[in-house]
């Protein structure tokens, strides 16, 4: 329907597989499933719910859900878990009775939040590494090009293109390391009642505290979670969604950093992102190379970073055992952090596979500034062939200034050409340019790279490309 507001998350930016993921089919036939789960767990801790009961339920979870009547329902009960405890069971005729047997609302919603956002935090992960993968074949084809190096955006000493890029990889190494940590240090919530105390359970099994904590156990692994929060409330702590947030926005700030290095880069027409064969660039200019790419993803995780904000604002101002008004908020906030973080990494993918160096343009700019970055070096073998340390520093500084002034005027830079050419500095025009390689003056930038490069193991990662819109 096109008369209506769509997302551009879900209409343009995100992968079929997080909408998928995020999707109203995949939250409801997950609390389907925690249903058959805490059937099956109550049926082998021995309450009166028999094998074909949660084989019936089991059977039913893959039906295609009718929504028109859950709406309806929803409309009758003002409750949304009601409403599809009760469609479930219209296809459930024997075990309709059983379904949600001694659990509140939060164990399907919370316990369904927990298992989509770990699937979603590990799909962030491998798409993460993907995009470090390329970024580390970047710079070890570029590990040894030297090229101007920038601080305060203003010339400096010679690094490479690859290292440069390492500086990027490193941030998205940072990130990869916390978003590990929030993966491995996500627990299940488990079945926990209305205030958190168990007493619902309790009560089922007849104060067997054995069985109470064996029945989240249970539920927890048929899941793939091995450890539960030793405390809750009615809900898991909402500081999680704090970290999971966080984690999105760190990665935001690594993606926009790497953008904005780049587009400032192809202002300087030293390197480029991907540009098609029929791509336009203005509608007007016909001749214009925008870094759109690069630009959206900037634009982006600036939104992933500001709606990070929404989480601890929400943790926050939680009250006691359990309030509602965090409910609205992360129906929005959560899903919107994965699908942006998503979008951006695949535009950052799709960048990083393809970023062109302008070679001869980095060549260009390097001999426009390595007379100055070279000065020291100058000095130093003018004083070899017996010239005063302080004399030749003085001719080298007017000398640079004076070209400096020219450059300002928009000549070229003739500092080269001033000292061949004063018979008070000792090195005539060969001594000079013998000084000028530019693999002199980077330093150990490949050997850095290397080593920097070969010490990475990002582990699992995608290696299908990426097609995204432009």
């Amino acid at each position: 329907m096109k008369d209506r507001y769509e997302s551009p998350l879900s209409s343009r930016y995100a992968s079929d597989y997080m909408l998928g993921l995020f999707s109203p089919d995949t939250r409801y036939r997950t609390w389907r499933k925690l249903w058959v789960a805490l059937a099956r767990a109550e049926h082998k801790l021995g309450l009166p719910i028999t094998a074909e009961q949660v084989e019936e339920l089991s059977a039913h979870v893959n039906d295609e859900i009718d929504y028109a009547k859950v709406a309806e329902k929803e409309k009758q009960f003002r409750h949304d878990v009601m409403a599809h405890i009760h469609v479930y069971g219209e296809s459930c005729e024997t075990s309709k009775g059983i379904i949600h047997l001694g659990a509140t609302s939060c164990y399907v919603t919370d316990n369904a939040d927990l298992i989509i956002y770990r699937d979603a935090l590990k799909y962030i992960r491998r798409e993460l590494a993907a995009v470090i993968k390329s970024l580390c074949d970047f710079a070890m084809e570029y590990r040894s090009m030297p090229t101007l190096g920038y601080t305060h955006f203003q010339p400096a000493q010679l690094v490479t293109v690859g290292k440069r890029a390492c500086l990027w990889i490193q941030d998205l190494l940072l990130d990869l390391s916390e978003l590990d940590f929030v993966i491995e240090n996500l627990h299940f919530h488990g079945c926990r009642g209305t205030t958190g105390t168990d007493a619902s359970f309790l009560s089922l099994f007849d104060g067997d505290h054995e069985k109470v904590k064996q029945l989240s156990k249970f539920i927890g692994e048929e899941f793939g979670f091995n450890t539960m929060f030793p405390v809750a409330g009615q809900t898991y702590p909402r500081k999680y969604d704090s970290r999971i947030l966080n984690v999105l926005s760190a990665i935001a700030q690594s993606a926009y950093r790497f953008a904005n290095d780049m587009r400032l880069l192809q202002h300087l027409r030293q390197v480029e992102e991907p540009f098609e064969k029929n791509q336009i660039g203005s509608s007007a200019m016909a001749y214009k190379r925008n870094p759109m790419r690069c630009e959206r993803i900037c634009s982006i995780s600036r939104y992933v970073m500001a709606n990070a904000l929404n989480a601890p604002m929400t943790a926050s101002t939680q009250w006691f055992e359990r309030t509602l008004d965090d409910s609205a908020n992360r129906r929005i906030s959560l899903p919107e952090g994965f699908l942006a973080t998503d979008a951006v990494l695949r535009l950052m993918r799709n960048v990083t596979s393809g970023i062109h160096v302008n070679a001869k343009v980095v060549e260009r700019t390097v001999f426009e500034y390595l007379p100055f970055i070279a000065t020291e070096n100058l000095l130093m073998s003018a004083v070899k062939k017996g010239g005063d340390r302080q004399e030749l520093h003085e001719i080298i500084r007017t000398h640079s200034m004076a070209a400096t002034a020219r450059m300002k005027d928009g000549e070229g830079c003739d500092l080269l050409d001033r000292l061949s050419e004063d018979e008070s500095f000792p090195l005539n025009r060969e001594e000079i340019m013998a000084v000028m390689n530019p693999s002199d003056f980077i330093g150990r930038c490949p050997e850095q790279v290397a080593e920097f490069i070969e010490a990475i193991d990002v582990g699992e990662y995608s290696d299908e490309g990426v097609s995204i819109n432009v």
